[in-house]
């Protein structure tokens, strides 16, 4: 006699037992996977657009014809106008180096393919940490004042959206959600993946 296999649930497909109570209890699960998901391709388009507008110049925060393409470095007017903190002078340094510029522009864009298509998240959660650990200490929201003594607008001396971020890209990476409306399960079936947990 022929027996049928019934497939493993996953996150998008939770088994139902047919009790009156599995409503409830499958679809909390769904629902954890799904904003978890959500709250990753969102962080990703983040990543994404900053790219694009500026290796492009979209005439948002980079103005058309300031664009990286344009020969403009994408790093030279965040870096050059650091006013606080006590690295301002080593990205000063560093402003317009053009192996400043390329890492840069290779971590925004390696980041936000990687949350947009949930692979390699945990490489993505210590790269952008990193990343955006450095964005943070040259806007450095500790200072009240920036060097010429004018009031520095900080709304708050520790927590802001990078550390936030950072907070973010733990979770997805820990949680495992490029399962759900990823390609997260084909990244770690990846023969060079599936030995190497540090890459999943």
């Amino acid at each position: 006699m022929a027996t049928q296999h019934t497939p493993a649930p996953t996150p998008l497909t939770p088994r139902r037992t047919g009790r009156p109570e599995d409503g409830a209890t499958t679809r909390a699960p769904f629902a954890t996977a799904a904003t978890l998901a959500t709250a990753r391709i969102a962080l990703g388009a983040v990543f994404v657009w900053a790219f694009l507008d500026k290796t492009f110049g979209l005439g948002y925060a980079t103005a058309a014809g300031r664009a990286w393409l344009d020969g403009a470095s994408p790093t030279e007017g965040f870096l050059g106008h650091v006013a606080a903190g006590p690295l301002r002078g080593t990205f000063h340094a560093m402003a317009g180096q053009t192996w400043v510029d390329w890492l840069f522009m290779a971590s925004l864009l390696g980041l936000g393919l990687a949350l947009l298509g949930g692979i390699g998240l945990r490489i993505a959660a210590v790269g952008g940490t990193a990343l955006l650990a450095l964005m943070w200490a040259a806007e450095w929201p500790p200072a009240r004042h920036l060097a010429d003594g004018t009031a520095s607008g900080s709304s708050n001396p520790l927590i802001d959206y990078h550390l936030v971020y950072a907070l973010l890209l733990a979770v997805l990476a820990v949680t495992g959600t490029g399962t759900t409306w990823g390609l997260g399960h084909r990244w770690t079936a990846l023969p060079a993946v599936r030995t190497r947990p540090w890459l999943h």
